[in-house]
C-alpha cells in the first residue's frame, strides 16, 4: 500500500525524491519504494526523514514501532500532570502562545479565561503576520452538546452557551484576519486541547464539574509516542466537522 502521508509531507515541504535521497544517503528507487509500496525505511532513515519533515516517526509509519515501544515513549511525553487547570501558572500558557512558531490550535466549549487577557488578540495577529497557522475551536452555543454540557458542570441549562458567546465576540476581531480560522463544533468534547507547536496542554473534562476544576495535562510530543499524537488526531477529527460561526 503507498505511503500517502509520506508523499504528502513532501509535496507540503516542497521536497522532491532526490532530496530524501541526499538527506538519507540511499538512491532515489529506495525512495520511491518507501512511498509507492509503503516500504518501511531502517530506523535512522526514518529519524532523518522524521526531523526534514516535522512530522513524528509514528504518523509517517504507523506500524514501524511496536506497541510495548510506543506505550513507554507515551508515558514520557507527558511533561507535567496540574491537578486542577486553574493551578498551572499563566506564565506557562504565556510562554507556549509566545514561543509558538507553526501552529496553535484551540478547541474548546468556551475557555473565557483566556479572554481574560486584554493583549491576547494583540498577540494572536501578531503570531499570524509571522505565519503561525491559528485554528481556535468553540462550541456551537445553540447546540445540545453546549447546553447538556452546561447541564452536567451545574452551572445551568444557558450559562455556557452565554460564555460562549462571550468568547465568540471577543474572538469577533480576529474573524477576517488571514491565518486565523475559527470554527464552532457540536462535538462532545472529553478534552479541552490547547496545542503549541510540539506541546500541548490537555483540560481533561470531569462530570459534575467546570473545567477549571479539572486536571491539565503538559505534553511534549516525541518521535515515536503515541500520547500526543491521540489527541493531535482528536482535534483534526472535530476540526473537519466545524462550521464557521454565526457571529454575535
Amino acid at each position: 500500500m503507498p505511503n500517502e502521508r509520506l508523499r504528502d509531507v513532501l509535496l507540503r515541504n516542497g521536497l522532491k525524491l532526490e532530496d530524501l535521497a541526499d538527506a538519507t544517503a540511499v538512491d532515489r528507487k529506495t525512495v520511491e519504494r518507501w512511498i509507492t509500496k509503503g516500504r518501511i525505511p531502517y530506523p535512522r532513515h526514518r529519524h532523518t526523514i522524521a526531523a526534514l519533515v516535522r512530522e513524528p516517526e509514528n504518523y509517517l509509519w504507523p506500524d514501524a514501532v511496536p506497541p510495548e515501544r510506543k506505550a513507554e515513549i507515551g508515558g514520557s511525553e507527558v511533561v507535567k500532570i496540574y491537578p486542577h487547570r486553574h493551578s498551572a501558572p499563566y506564565e506557562l500558557w504565556s510562554r507556549l502562545i509566545d514561543q509558538a512558531e507553526n501552529r496553535l490550535e484551540i478547541l474548546v466549549y468556551s475557555a473565557t479565561f483566556l479572554t481574560y487577557d486584554p493583549s491576547l488578540i494583540k498577540r494572536l495577529r501578531q503570531k499570524a503576520h509571522q505565519e503561525v497557522k491559528i485554528r481556535i475551536m468553540v462550541g456551537d452555543p445553540g447546540s445540545r452538546e453546549v447546553t447538556r454540557r452546561s447541564i452536567e458542570e451545574g452551572i445551568g441549562k444557558t450559562t455556557l452557551a452565554a460564555k460562549v458567546r462571550s468568547a465568540l465576540t471577543f474572538y469577533r476581531a480576529l474573524a477576517d484576519e488571514p491565518g486565523i480560522e475559527i470554527r464552532c463544533h457540536t462535538a462532545t468534547l472529553y478534552n479541552s486541547i490547547y496545542r503549541f507547536d510540539d506541546e500541548m496542554l490537555v483540560n481533561t473534562h470531569v462530570y459534575g464539574l467546570m473545567a477549571a476544576h479539572a486536571p491539565l495535562l503538559h505534553l511534549r510530543r516525541l518521535t515515536g509516542g503515541d500520547l500526543f499524537e491521540t489527541y493531535a488526531e482528536s482535534f483534526g477529527a472535530v476540526w473537519s466537522t466545524a462550521k464557521p460561526p454565526k457571529w454575535p
